[in-house]
């Protein structure tokens, strides 16, 4: 069975950090493009990170640059999103996905196992 296992969400203080994390079974994270998504209440499912290990390349959406990080651990065969100085507009449900072999893109269609989402949300 293809699946996500996923942690890491929940309630922080803003500036404060969070690390989510997806553990895949079924299939191998390496031969994947791998990516990060979130939405916001009211709003549309949005591209926060992804990488791709075959062509090498790694996109931040704007307003995470420098603050997010995108990684994972080919022995645990997990990804990770490593979230520092969060701020009220991080706020959303995180959503972990994976998608066939090519560039990484912000495209919803481009990914078809997704996890079923972990909520983040920043308040003080």
């Amino acid at each position: 069975q293809l699946q996500f296992v996923e942690s890491g969400g929940g309630l922080v203080q803003p500036g404060e950090s969070l690390r989510l994390s997806c553990a895949a079974s079924g299939f191998i994270l390496d031969h994947r493009v791998i990516a990060w998504f979130r939405q916001a209440p009211g709003k549309e499912r949005e591209g926060v990170s992804c990488f791709s290990p075959g062509i090498g390349s790694t996109r931040y959406e704007d307003s995470v640059e420098g603050r997010f990080t995108i990684s994972t651990d080919s022995a645990k065969n997990t990804m990770y999103l490593q979230m520092n100085d969060l701020r009220a507009e991080d706020t959303a449900v995180y959503y972990c996905a994976a998608g066939p072999w090519g560039d990484c893109r912000f495209l919803v269609g481009d990914y078809n196992h997704w996890g079923q989402g972990m909520q983040v949300t920043i308040s003080s």
